[in-house]
This record gives structure tokens, sequence and C-alpha cells, in this order.
């Protein structure tokens, strides 16, 4: 299951029972689905637990963003999508933040599927209605999914295996599958944005018919809590919430939605960002520098209270964290496991964690990394015989060495930048004039690392400096967020600096991330180019893993082929986000388990 866009959500301590969604038993309508155990909420229930019902109504809150838009339009892969269109529309279902996967009605009041899973139905609410007061129908459902596949190469991977989408009933939206089993395809069907309709089909105010295959900047009408109320293009954008919204005192609406008005002003500087959060006119501020949350405290509003500052475990309990430098293997000069094995031993993360992060920082060594789905030490039991009903077609250290990154820093640093070099020798590399080249060509090894924001230069640049003590002409290049976005949909670079987030519920998406058949796919998660037959089978085990135990050892397996390979160079991440905010925001004393809950269930005390 993809994560969803709220921000980056440790494991269970204990593996809870697998059991496919709730009500694939029988196929009866049901409230809810889980994708592991039982929903936590029953028929009826009031309210999510983690909420304050009683939370006060009102206040415009103020946030940031880094970067530029140009586009409200979130069909597309396309253009630079402003922030905060999740608060326009509904989806059919709304995921609960104290489960790992569970999801609840909300455009939809029920679902059902057969016990194969050949298809799922689901029942919209008759009061669900759109801005305008006309009723969300089954043919807006029909008209999103539709086009989301269509314009969205990621939908269209996402959902490869839903085949159809028709209405079956007044209310009623049936989609089906073009093949059996898959648990999962029900559940993520409750995501996708739902769009209206007759809106798209319909003018502008200059009588101009509306394109959904294009960009746009004209507000969008939605059936969700706010409205957009004004655009400024690339800098500003302000929601402001609806007092006739139709689902308002749904129970998964409860105690949430409490601004007024929420507003995002973007910035082209992070440094820039933070002095506007010092200053007063940003409310929060999430910062992802271990070192600046370190040193760049010490102001007045600190002193007297008016900043409060917490670091939340909470978003990280059910995600697993792969942060990564990716070499595109689409390039002839990255498909030589040496050379990317080589280019690890060049990441001295050691040094970079005393020198610029105060020791704050854990290397990461697992695409699941810090949940209970890391593969570790050698493999054992069901992961084990699955590794052997493969074992020529993976690496054969999966059986004989644990995966470890190189540990660096002083002295071990220089010796990793010797072995680098060996690696690069055995790959048909040397050195020439200080300069590392082919020993065929002359061609001097070239790495350009390409980023969407300076405030990751500080951490790439010791990198650089250590490739380039190695004899490679290896640069940064820093590009605009909307030149970034289309380079990497077209492949277009050298390295990348990705982060994939997991849930503890993997699924269809991994095909996307790792699949062969994603590797050439426009938009595609697949920054590495990985295209590997015993990956694909992987893959597969894990989306029709027949319950929790084989699911687990597929995604082990999966995690150990995956290191083995070396597709990427692991850098480090925090166990905690670090959130600075004014006293005015308060939050209930309880977060979400697996959240922030942040914007969703704070709220702002007037008097403060």
């Amino acid at each position: 299951m993809i994560i969803r866009l709220a921000p980056l959500l440790l494991a269970l301590a204990t593996l809870i029972p697998f059991s496919p969604p709730a009500l694939a038993q029988d196929g009866g309508w049901r409230h809810a689905t889980s994708m592991i155990g039982e929903p936590k909420y029953p028929q009826g229930f009031a309210r999510f637990d983690y909420v304050n019902p009683d939370a006060p109504k009102g206040g415009t809150l103020r946030l940031s963003e880094d970067g530029t838009f140009d586009s409200l339009n979130p069909i597309l892969a396309k253009g630079e999508l402003v922030v905060g269109l999740g608060l326009v529309f509904d989806t059919l279902m709304k995921s609960s933040d104290d489960e790992i996967s569970s999801s609840y009605g909300l455009l939809a009041e029920s679902i059902s599927f057969p016990e194969d899973i050949s298809q799922a139905t689901f029942r919209l609410r008759a009061e669900a209605k759109w801005a305008d007061g006309v009723p969300v129908t089954p043919e807006d459902v029909i008209f999103s999914f539709t086009k989301a596949k269509e314009l969205n190469p990621l939908q269209a991977n996402y959902y490869a295996h839903v085949v159809s989408a028709e209405k079956t009933g007044d209310l009623e939206v049936t989609f089906t599958f073009d093949e059996i089993n898959n648990r999962e395809l029900p559940q993520i069907l409750g995501q996708f944005l739902i769009l209206p309709e007759h809106w798209w089909e319909g003018t502008n105010a200059a009588g101009t018919t509306r394109d959904i295959g294009r960009t746009t900047l004209e507000p969008l009408m939605g059936s969700g809590p706010y409205r957009i109320a004004s655009v400024t293009a690339g800098s500003k954008i302000r929601y402001e919430r609806r007092d006739d919204y139709w689902a308002r005192d749904l129970n998964v609406n409860v105690g949430q939605h409490n601004f007024d008005a929420i507003e995002y002003t973007y910035f082209s500087d992070r440094n820039v960002e933070f002095e506007a959060f010092r200053a007063g006119t940003v409310d929060y501020y999430q910062d992802n520098s271990a070192s600046h949350w370190a040193t760049a405290y010490d102001f007045p509003a600190i002193a007297t209270g008016e900043v409060v500052r917490e670091e939340i475990e909470n978003p990280l309990r059910a995600v697993g964290i792969m942060q990564a430098l990716v070499p595109n293997m689409r390039l002839d000069k990255f498909k030589d496991v040496r050379v990317r094995r080589a280019l690890n031993f060049a990441f001295d993360f050691e040094g970079l964690n005393t020198t610029l992060a105060h020791n704050q920082l854990t290397r990461v060594d697992s695409y699941f990394w810090g949940t209970e789905l890391a593969s570790s030490g050698l493999p054992e039991g069901r992961e084990k015989e699955i590794l052997e009903g493969m074992r020529d077609k993976v690496p054969p250290e999966v059986f004989t060495t644990p995966y470890t990154n190189p540990v660096g820093g002083g002295t071990k640093a220089r010796e990793n930048l010797r072995q680098a070099l060996t690696l690069f020798r055995e790959a048909g590399y040397e050195l020439k004039d200080r300069k590392l080249v082919k020993t065929e060509t002359g061609e001097q090894l070239s790495i350009e690392i390409l980023l969407a924001s300076s405030s990751l230069e500080r951490s790439v640049l010791p990198y650089i400096s250590s490739l380039k003590d190695l004899g490679i002409d290896a640069r940064i290049r820093t590009v605009d967020g909307s030149q970034y976005q289309n380079r990497v949909r077209s492949f277009n670079y050298d390295m990348i600096w990705v982060v994939w987030a997991q849930t503890l519920n993997p699924g269809n998406e991994q095909a996307g991330y790792w699949g062969s058949k994603a590797v050439e796919r426009e938009g595609s998660r697949n920054y590495a180019g990985i295209a590997d037959p015993a990956i694909d089978e992987l893959v597969r085990m894990v989306i029709f893993a027949r319950d929790r135990d084989e699911q687990v050892a597929a995604i082990k397996a999966l995690d150990r082929v995956l290191l083995a390979h070396h597709y990427v160079v692991p850098l480090f991440y925090s166990k905690a986000v670090k959130l600075a905010f004014r006293k005015s925001l308060a939050h209930p004393a309880e977060l979400p388990y697996y959240s922030t809950g942040f914007p969703e269930v704070w709220w702002m005390n007037q008097g403060q």
C-alpha cells in the first residue's frame, strides 16, 4: 500500500494477525476494511479516539512550503502541483491514524466484495454533495478513476489490475479486477480523489470549456471540508473552511478541520522560509535537518515560550524508510554492481554525522528500515525457503553475508576509499593523471547529483569531495522544483536523492518501485531502473501472500535481494519528527499513534 500523502508516517512489538480485508468472507456490506487484523472501530462508532470532539473552531493557520507551483489539477503527472488539495476533495474511504491499515467510509458508506476478491463495490452516501449542492454520483467516481488512469502513469500502474469501473446501482460503483485474491485492491480503491464530472465538463468564467488533461490555476470545486479562496500563482494559496460541508458531522470527521482558513506561502529558499517562521509570519515548521534543529533555535520566541518545540515518534512507528542517493542504471556507467558498491564505500556517514549532524542520525540499512519488516542477519525459516527456491537468480551473498554499510570516519574513511578504488579497477577503471577513467576508452567517470533543494547540498558536498578524491568528475546540480520533477519523470539524471516511505503493509506499489515493467514507464518510482526477474517474482509473492507470516517472509527476502544488488547508496534518518510551532496552536494530549495528526486534529487557541 502506498503511504498516505500526509507527512511521513517503528514497527509493532508483535505481529498482528493477518487477514484479508474485512468482509471478504461473505461479500456482505461493511463499513470498513482492514488489511491487518480487524478494524478497530465498529459500525456506528462516534469518532476516532485520538480527536478532541470539543476542539474550538476558528483562526487562520499560516504554513510554508519550499519551492513553487504551477498547477491545481490533482490528476496530472505534470506541472508542479500545489500543496493542500486534499482539503478540497474527499475520497471514498478515510484512513484512521491509530491503525496500521484500516479505512472507514467517507463518500462511500459501505463496501462489498466476494471471497475471491474479483471485484469490489462501493455504495455512496445519498447525502454526499459537491460544494455547489449537486449530489456526488457513481458517474463522478467512474470519471475520476478513468481520468486518473488515463492521464497519470503512476495511477495507471498502481491500479493496473483494475480493468473496469461501472455503475451497478443508483448509488453503487463496481470495480472489476483482472486477477483474483489481490487483497489490497479493494482497500486502495478507497484512496483516490473523487472529482466532479459536471464541473470539469463545464466552462470557466471566461466561457472556455475546462480540460482535465491540462494544468490549471483556476480554483477547483470539490466535496471536501475546504474551498480554494484565493490563489497567487507560484507563491500562495488560501483554503477556507466550508460551513456547508456535507460531512462536517460524520464520525470520521468529528474533531477535525478546526481552522477557519489554512494558507500556504511558498519560499524559494529554505533559509528564508525559516526566517519567516522566526519572524512570526509562519505558524508551524517541520525541521528535517539535525544540525539546524540543534543550533538554529536560539531566538527570543523560544526563550519566551512563544514557540514550542517537540520531537514526535508517532509518524515513524509504522513507516519503513529508505532514504538514499540513487544512481540511474538506465545509464551504462551504473550497470556494474561493483561500481554501485564502490559508490557506497565512498560515502563517509560517520564523518558527516559527527561534523554536520551532532551525531543525531542513524544510517539506513534496509528498504524497510525501522520496522519489523527489515531483514537482518542471515535468512531463516520461510524467508530462507523462498530464497532457496530462486538460488540461481539471486546474489549468492544473500545466503552467506548479512548486509552492512561500510563504516567510515577518520582512517576508516580513507580505507573505504581504497576499497572503492579496488572495486572500480575490477569494473574496468584506472587512475590516470588523478582521473578515474574507463581503461578501454580513457573516458573519465562523471557523476552529477541532481537535487531539488539547496538545503540538501550541505549533506551531499562531503560525498562530492570523496568522489573527487577517487578521480571522479563529481558535481551537484540544484534546480527548481518544476525542472526537477520533469527531469525525474523522464529519468534524465545520473543520481538523485530519494525517500521511499513504506507502510507495514507493502503491496501493489512495490511493482512500481522495483518492477521491470516500471523501468521505462515515464513518471514511475523505479528511480534506479531495476529490472530483475527474481525481484519481480518476490514482488508478486508480497502482493499475493496468503497470510501475514508469508507476507513478512516475502518482504524480508525482497529487502535482502534489493540490498545485495547495491542499487542505492543508503543515507540516514532520524527516529523522530522535529516540530516547532506557535504556542497558539494546540493538539490532543495523545496524538494518533501513527501520525502527528497535523493539521487535521490540531486547533487554534484564540486567546494565545
